[in-house]
């Protein structure tokens, strides 16, 4: 028997913070996050303006007032430390600084380069550099990281350019590793798909074996050649093991869907991990926030997917950093949202239908009409909304990826979920706007779908 929830809304409205940018709310929720050493910050939908623009703000404040040293999003390990780069104006090993947040972002070319090329992102971008312009040289400067596995050539690439310099011999090693990928045409689908069916013998000793050379030999490199940023060997140690994860993970695509995004989770973490460990041994302190979608920030043990066999970031790091981490989601009821009909389609401004009856975005309409506005729900132990949701048991949620399709909208973009166990808080915008990209709508660029289609989160 479904349960009653007539009585939510009213429960809600009662203990519900409205929204404002600033003001007490506001304060109340950065006080409950600067307590955590890993705030992640998620969103509702690939292609939401107010989704990235109160990320954004949030993260300024994390950073100027809370210690904050780092964000990690849901974006490409070498296109994201481009950025990195810029921010700290640490250039490139043999290419010129970028001049503007707009150049940095230009390395994000791969389908759907609106993620992070987009009005929003660049702002903070250019928020972030001169951050650290004005810090004193002795001062932690904030950096910005790419979290995700899908660069595996181009991470191959990064390795090579890297031993290049500091040692061709080991260059050359590792041109000889990596050629096991050369047959498969830059088309990581493809390899994945004719190891699967036994058409190619697998690189994943020649990976294995490139990571662990690159690693052996980081005190040599350390003391060879100074001129070479210790950093610099961070980025080409990652690299390394993005191929290595990356191989695993295409090989992966062809067993099933759980597999694949276990394993692409799990390297998420994984790399949370060393960057922690990089900060504290340059800076001595670390402090991360982390975007990406509600998906993957939000615990999977409290939704659907979990249930299926598939775990996430947000649950990783609630499992290896118990207590030192905050999980803040985003909702929102319509308006309009920046997205494709298809992998690697053109991005199109489309209208989000109203939240479905039995969905938290329902739920929290009726909530916002109440109020008189969008608002807060703190969902900790002793919260009264956590009280309330939890009475009330799983709903439906929704997820819009970098694919919205409004036809099937209840197959392709709704799960069941306990938001209360999900997120410590969450913000409802209850009338959204499409993002602002950068550039025009998209042309083809790849076939490289993921393993979340139809969704892609």
């Amino acid at each position: 028997m479904a349960r009653d929830h007539s009585h939510l809304p009213a429960r809600l409205a009662a203990t519900a913070n409205r929204w404002h940018d600033r003001g007490d709310c506001w304060e109340e929720l950065l006080h409950r996050m600067q307590q955590a050493r890993i705030v992640c910050i998620g969103e509702a939908s690939h292609g939401t303006h107010e989704f990235y623009r109160i990320r954004a703000d949030l993260t300024r404040r994390l950073i100027t007032d809370h210690g904050f040293t780092a964000v990690a999003v849901e974006a490409d390990w070498p296109d994201a430390y481009r950025v990195n780069r810029f921010v700290q104006a640490l250039g490139k090993i043999g290419a010129p600084h970028d001049a503007s947040a707009n150049d940095a972002l230009r390395g994000f070319e791969r389908f759907p380069a609106w993620m992070w090329r987009n009005v929003p992102v660049r702002e903070f971008i250019d928020w972030l550099r001169r951050h650290n312009e004005r810090l004193a040289p002795n001062e932690v400067r904030a950096g910005f990281y790419g979290m995700d596995l899908y660069s595996l050539y181009r991470s191959i690439n990064a390795v090579i350019h890297y031993l290049d310099k500091v040692d061709p011999g080991a260059a050359k090693r590792a041109r000889a590793r990596y050629a096991c990928f050369e047959q498969f045409q830059a088309d990581p689908q493809h390899y994945g798909y004719a190891t699967g069916i036994g058409l190619a013998d697998p690189c994943e000793g020649e990976v294995i074996s490139q990571l662990l050379e690159l690693q052996r030999q980081a005190g040599d490199y350390a003391r060879r050649d100074g001129s070479i940023p210790a950093d610099e060997y961070f980025f080409a140690e990652q690299n390394a093991r993005l191929v290595k994860n990356a191989e695993e993970y295409y090989r992966s695509m062809y067993r099933g869907r759980h597999s694949s995004w276990n394993l692409r989770d799990t390297h998420m973490v994984d790399t949370v991990d060393a960057l922690l460990q990089h900060l504290l041994d340059r800076d001595g302190q670390a402090k991360l926030v982390l975007w990406a979608h509600n998906s993957h920030l939000g615990d999977a043990r409290a939704t659907q997917m979990g249930r299926r066999g598939e775990l996430n970031l947000g649950q990783l790091v609630r499992q290896r950093y118990p207590r030192e981490t905050f999980h803040l989601g985003f909702t929102t009821n319509d308006g309009t949202v920046l997205a494709a009909s298809d992998w690697d389609m053109p991005s199109e401004v489309k209208r989000v239908r109203p939240g479905m009856e039995g969905s938290y975005e329902r739920l929290f309409h009726e909530v916002s009409h109440k109020i008189g506005g969008d608002f807060v729900l703190h969902l900790r132990d002793g919260d009264a909304p956590r009280a309330a949701l939890l009475e009330a048991g799983e709903m439906l949620e929704r997820a819009i990826g970098v694919i919205y399709l409004p036809e099937t909208e209840r197959q392709s973009h709704y799960f069941y979920a306990d938001i209360a166990n999900q997120f410590d808080a969450v913000i409802h915008v209850d009338r959204t706007r499409a993002l602002d990209a950068l550039d025009p709508p998209e042309a083809r660029v790849n076939r490289e779908a993921p393993e979340t289609y139809p969704s892609a989160v």
